[in-house]
């Protein structure tokens, strides 16, 4: 069955950076594109970052756009978000997705605080 598992989650002072890695099983990781995801208390839940399938193409919103950098390792079957220039509003618990057929991972806390 496919599992995707968050980990790299932490608190992190303001301005500081976090890697974040999700494990992924069960499927053939290198066919798919995959997203990041976060929500924070309160709110719903935001798309961060999209990686095609072989990693040659990414997205982001204006809100992450210039500090997270989405990348891939198909040999590994693992996605990352790299996450620069931290601000007290990316505090949110953050999620690694498969879009088709819409698998979500357990969640890993990042919290930004002094």
């Amino acid at each position: 069955q496919v599992q995707l598992v968050e980990s790299g989650g932490g608190l992190v002072q303001p301005g500081g950076s976090l890697r974040l890695s999700c494990a992924a099983s069960g499927f053939t990781f290198s066919n798919y594109v995959m997203k990041w995801y976060r929500q924070a208390p309160g709110k719903e839940r935001e798309l961060v970052a999209t990686i095609s399938s072989t990693g040659g193409s990414t997205n982001y919103p204006a809100t992450v756009k210039g500090r997270f950098t989405i990348s891939r390792d198909n040999a590994k079957s693992t996605l990352y978000l790299q996450m620069n220039s931290l601000k007290p509003e990316d505090t949110a618990v953050y999620y690694c997705m498969r879009p088709q057929g819409t698998y979500w991972g357990q969640g890993t806390q990042v919290t930004v605080s002094s």
